[in-house]
């Protein structure tokens, strides 16, 4: 099994693609967030550990055994009436142990298609999907992990697939609140291209961060650096001033998160993202792009979170999350 897996990572290494600067690749919908909680803090981190299944689509070594038999289903309705539905599920198997499991289809809607005179062709289903499996294993106080994905795209009749590998890990202090994660995101191949002359850049993404709560302070706080492949600004603003520039490079590859522990079943969530404020902003600035707020409440064996993400004036999404422990829902019904 592990030897199969060496080889694929080694095959998705040698095809890698990467992209550049102010580029755009294919399948970026697999950078939005998968749930409710990870939008809530702001769309980005790697290092948020065993408090959620749903964290293994970000970093495959946050798959965990404490969150086997746990089961997540959400929704996220983006702006433009693009919708994201997501799956998830954590099984323990007796020889390998936990396993995790994940679905993500985002759904564009209807797209118009024409010709190259401008003749209309009729609307087109637009879509795409990942089926994710992931699996981790832990020394210590180290965990590694990997997910293998297959993702299915179709924009409005050009179809194309690929086959993708996440390896991360994480460090997890032994005495304090305090976890470290690397993700490495999205290496792999393309299976099929959208046309015969097309070549498709991968999504390809590295990402490091820290959680940690403070023992007298009852927030966890999370700091996560992205698109570490891109050095520099990732977005390339002409017009900032030089003095700026520098400060922005910086900003723009950090996502700030913070969970505030109100009661031990409720949770107040919150999060910044630097780049998504500066793209999203008006000409006459503000607009409140960036800005996400979220509240996880527990019911006994259910787990909801909901999530508000500001993308500018008028524009925001919301994600729905409700994960659920199977295990105890099974051990309540055997005592009823």
């Amino acid at each position: 099994m592990y030897r199969f897996i060496f080889g694929i990572v080694l095959i998705a290494w040698s095809d890698v693609s990467w992209a550049q600067l102010g580029g755009r690749s294919s399948y970026e919908f697999l950078a939005l967030p998968t749930h409710a909680r990870l939008g809530a803090l702001g769309g980005v981190n790697v290092s948020h550990a065993d408090r959620d299944l749903n964290f293994f689509f970000s970093n495959p070594a946050l798959s965990s055994d404490s969150l086997s038999g746990w089961a997540s289903a959400g929704y996220l309705f983006h702006v433009a009436n693009v919708g994201q539905a997501t799956f998830a599920g954590t099984y323990s198997f007796n020889k390998i142990g936990a396993v995790s499991f994940g679905v993500q289809h985002i759904n564009y809607g209807d797209i118009e298609g024409f010709d190259e005179t401008g003749l209309s062709l009729g609307t087109f289903r637009s879509g795409e999907t990942a089926l994710v499996i992931s699996k981790s294993h832990q020394v210590s106080n180290f965990r590694l992990g990997i997910n293998l994905k297959t993702v299915f795209s179709n924009l409005a009749g050009f179809r194309s697939s690929a086959l993708l590998v996440d390896i991360g890990g994480l460090f997890i202090h032994p005495s304090q609140d305090i976890t470290v994660g690397l993700s490495i995101q999205n290496v792999g191949f393309v299976l099929q291209d959208y046309t015969p002359t097309e070549d498709s850049v991968l999504p390809f993404d590295v990402q490091a961060g820290i959680t940690f709560k403070p023992e007298q302070m009852p927030v966890r706080f999370s700091f996560t650096a992205y698109k570490l492949t891109k050095p520099g600004n990732v977005y390339d603003d002409p017009n900032a001033q030089e003095r700026l520039k520098s400060l922005h490079k910086v900003l723009s590859h950090i996502n700030f998160g913070a969970e505030i522990l109100v009661h031990r079943n409720v949770n107040v969530l919150a999060g910044y993202n630097f780049l998504r404020q500066y793209e999203l902003r008006s000409d006459t600035g503000g607009g409140g792009g960036g800005f996400t707020v979220g509240v996880a409440a527990k019911v006994k064996a259910f787990d909801f979170v909901v999530s508000r993400s500001r993308y500018g004036i008028g524009q925001a999404n919301y994600a729905i999350t409700l994960n659920a422990n199977l295990n105890n829902m099974i051990l309540m019904k055997k005592t009823l």
